[in-house]
């Protein structure tokens, strides 16, 4: 459907006023989209019920029928085509491991704060996409010479600022060679809330690039406009400037929360003696070269140990080092560079929608 404006239906976008703690609408939106447990970064591949979550609008409300559901490929092509999932399950696949970070994560910790799904750093996950290289898809039914995007809609359909539409977003073309058309997370079909029956996984962009419950492609001679890119998930300072697209992931490394937590602060506590500090690290700009580490807040920093990609480009990678604990309070830092030569910010720039937060994460601990 076209999006159209809906007066007095969805608050505009605002800035939490100064002491202002976060919402019922905040906590609500908290409560149906989940982050990682950090802890769970020990698995290489995050299973789908622990990788992290954000559905926009609704799940779509039944699961279609695989032998009626279709994707439809239209617009600036030779030849529209009409996919069933037995086709596109038929067609040859590639498998990517890929690590997936929303957008938005690290919001909640800015300030002043946008009022949004208030994540601290663990909306991220890594899993294994099986799908058709869409590329293969668009050169079997013909790319015009005057295309210039395509346009990708999802069955999830809501309002969003006071404005009713489906969730669509759009790539500039030639779509990269990675970019699949997901039917399969780490080796089963996508669970519900992770797209099914099909999805776009775009590796090395931030996840509202990813678009679930795919149903239509549309090639265009224009640029998208649509709210979801020309509106929503933006750079910017005001509400009144354009501002810069969001696309591909800023390096972060996040910390395996050492020894045992506080229930409510999170807090880790640890014997003293020897620990081993381990994590991931990953960036959409290429491999992580290196990930430091501080014990002292900061005063002092060490290099870890960075593992290497092992064959999956678009994953995080394993970091680790050892540290003494010594009986007293800590706060550990760690932050990663990449090999574009991007590293994590001690203090994180702002912008009105959160978006690209990578400030290094700080793990308080107690040696005792």
């Amino acid at each position: 459907m076209e999006e159209r404006p809906l007066t007095g239906i969805g608050p505009p976008g605002r800035i939490a006023a100064p002491g202002e703690g976060i919402g019922h609408d905040e906590l609500a939106l908290a409560a149906r989209n989940h982050g990682l447990p950090l802890e769970a970064m020990r698995y290489e591949v995050t299973p789908a019920g622990l990788h992290y979550v954000l559905v926009h609008y609704d799940i779509p409300e039944t699961a279609p029928d695989p032998d009626t559901w279709r994707l439809t490929l239209r617009g600036r092509l030779g030849t529209p085509l009409e996919l069933g999932l037995r086709d596109l399950r038929a067609l040859p696949s590639v498998t990517h491991r890929v690590t997936m970070e929303c957008a938005g994560n690290g919001r909640a910790r800015l300030s002043p704060r946008p009022v949004s799904q208030p994540w601290l750093v663990e909306a991220v996950g890594t899993a294994e996409w099986t799908g058709v290289p869409l590329r293969a898809v668009l050169a079997e039914a013909g790319v015009a010479p005057d295309a210039v995007e395509a346009v990708f809609t999802g069955a999830d359909h809501g309002v969003e600022r006071g404005v009713e539409q489906d969730y669509r977003r759009s790539l500039p073309l030639p779509v990269g060679e990675d970019v699949l058309l997901a039917h399969t997370m780490n080796g089963g079909p996508l669970p519900p809330q992770h797209g099914h029956p099909l999805r776009l996984v775009v590796p090395g962009w931030y996840g509202m690039a990813h678009v679930k419950w795919l149903r239509d492609i549309e090639l265009v001679d224009t640029a998208f406009g649509g709210y979801q890119q020309a509106t929503a998930y933006r750079y910017k300072q005001s509400a009144e400037e354009p501002g810069e697209p969001v696309t591909r992931i800023a390096p972060r490394a996040l910390l395996i929360p050492p020894g045992f937590p506080d229930f409510m602060s999170r807090t880790r506590v640890v014997r003293p003696g020897p620990v081993r500090l381990a994590g991931r690290a990953w960036s959409g700009y290429g491999p992580v070269v290196r990930v430091e580490l501080s014990t002292d807040g900061g005063n002092g920093w060490a290099d870890a140990e960075v593992l290497p990609q092992g064959g999956h480009p678009y994953a995080w990678q394993g970091w680790h080092a050892d540290w003494t604990a010594l009986p007293g309070s800590h706060t550990l830092l760690v932050r990663a560079t990449d090999a574009s030569g991007r590293t994590q910010p001690l203090e994180q720039p702002w912008n009105r929608g959160g978006f690209g937060n990578n400030q290094v994460q700080a793990v308080s601990v107690v040696c005792r």
